[in-house]
Parts: C-alpha cells; sequence; structure tokens
C-alpha cells in the first residue's frame, strides 16, 4: 500500500478527514496538547506511537528545521481505476507528466478551489501525495478524488463515458479559449501537459479540442499551475450560467 507525510497539524487534520490512517506521529511538547485532541476526536487508534522530541534536537540531526510541530506517516489510500473516478464526475483535469511537485500541489488547490471534481496523472507525472506537494495544495491533495493510470487508460474511459477531452496548447490550430467555454460541454476533461513542453503530441491527437488561452503583452504562456487555474474558472464560471 505504501505511505506518505502529512505535514503540520492542519494536514493531518484533512487527512484523518478524509478517513486515511496514521501509522505514526512525531512531534513536540508545544504541540502534544493540540495533537491529542486531534486525535481524540478522530478516534484515532490508542496503540497508535507517538513521538516527542524538541526542535533543536531534530534541527542538530537533520541541519534544518524538520517539521511544523507535527510529522505523520499515514497508510495510502487504495486509489479506484479512471473509469470508476469519471463514473461520477462533470468536470476532470487530466495531468499528463507534470514533474514538477510545487506545480502538481497547486493544481489540486485549484481543483478544489474551483468546484472541479476529480484529477487524473499519468505514469510519469510527480506523486501528488509527495510531502512537498500535500504542502503546497494545502491539503486538498487529501479532499480531491484522484488516481493515477496511462494516457491510453484515460483516453480509452473518456470514449467510453462520452467525455470531451480538452487540451491547452499553443498550436496553430488551437482555438480560442474564451470562445470555447460560451458552450462547454456537459463532460470536460481538462488536459494540461508537463513544464516546457507542454501535452504531448500524442495527447494532442487524443484531444477533442486545443485551446489557447489569449494573451497581451507578448506573453506567450502561462505557468502550468495558472493556466489551469484560469481555465478552470472560466469553466466552473460559464457551467454556472447554463
Amino acid at each position: 500500500m505504501g505511505l506518505y507525510i502529512a505535514e503540520s497539524l492542519t494536514i493531518l487534520a484533512r487527512a484523518l478527514d478524509a478517513g486515511h490512517q496514521p501509522r505514526s506521529v512525531l512531534t513536540s511538547d508545544k504541540w502534544l496538547p493540540q495533537l491529542e485532541e486531534l486525535l481524540i476526536a478522530h478516534d484515532a487508534p490508542t496503540d497508535l506511537p507517538v513521538l516527542r522530541a524538541s526542535d533543536e534536537w531534530l534541527e542538530s540531526l537533520t541541519g534544518f528545521h524538520v517539521h511544523r510541530g507535527t510529522l505523520a506517516s499515514m497508510n495510502r489510500p487504495v486509489t479506484p481505476s479512471a473509469a470508476e473516478l469519471m463514473s461520477t464526475a462533470r468536470t476532470l483535469v487530466i495531468l499528463e507528466d507534470i514533474v514538477d511537485h510545487t506545480n502538481v500541489g497547486a493544481l489540486f488547490r485549484s481543483v478544489a478551489a474551483m468546484g472541479a471534481d476529480a484529477v487524473i496523472v499519468t505514469e510519469r507525472c510527480a506523486d501528488p501525495l509527495y510531502r512537498r506537494s500535500v504542502r503546497v495544495s494545502m491539503g486538498t491533495v487529501l479532499q480531491v478524488p484522484w488516481t493515477r493510470a496511462d494516457w491510453s487508460e484515460i483516453i480509452a474511459a473518456c470514449r467510453d463515458q462520452d467525455w470531451t477531452v480538452l487540451g491547452l496548447g499553443l498550436s496553430a490550430e488551437a482555438v480560442d479559449f474564451d470562445d470555447y467555454v460560451v458552450h462547454p460541454p456537459e463532460k470536460v476533461a481538462l488536459a494540461l501537459g508537463s513544464e516546457g513542453p507542454g501535452l504531448s503530441s500524442r495527447a494532442l491527437a487524443d484531444c477533442d479540442v486545443v485551446a489557447r488561452i489569449p494573451m497581451s503583452h507578448g506573453v506567450d504562456s502561462l505557468n502550468v499551475a495558472a493556466a489551469g487555474a484560469v481555465a478552470l474558472h472560466a469553466l466552473r464560471r460559464a457551467k454556472s450560467q447554463h
């Protein structure tokens, strides 16, 4: 099953709210009372190992401030198949080979904030449950349903369930994103590509529509996390008007 690290009491609380099971917790005396309250409120096992150490001692071992009050080792949840995840969704985000953990975390935060339903990451995409991804997402990777699948499985599920795959790209054939979202499809999967090259040629060929966010002042593109946030906001606004 594997594990991941929940950093800070806030992230641990979101993990417990999501039903994730802790394996052990590291904290300091300062944060112990709040940690105990949190564990009791979530009916954590009474035999859960809770380790205490001073910040000074931990920093002497690692050379840096190692945690934000609490670190918890958590069991990874079992993720559904792509088809199962998509069966109850209407707005989906596909992350193709995005390798920066900060961008993955930021995109999950936008997905949660803009009301999208789920995320699917490809096999070479950075781990959403990597410590930095979890922290940058403000714990939303623990709230947003997601799974990992290869591109061919994702596209097959989209075809089987009548999803429209909308890719963001800079090709000459790309339509204006503002124009496209005037009448958005009922079920839209927004595909975002890796930093730098963007969506692969295979992914672009599989997209039903490729759209480009209009830019000003000679700017040709946005960071993938910023582009995802802009697109999701526009999709949410358009869908709310229909």
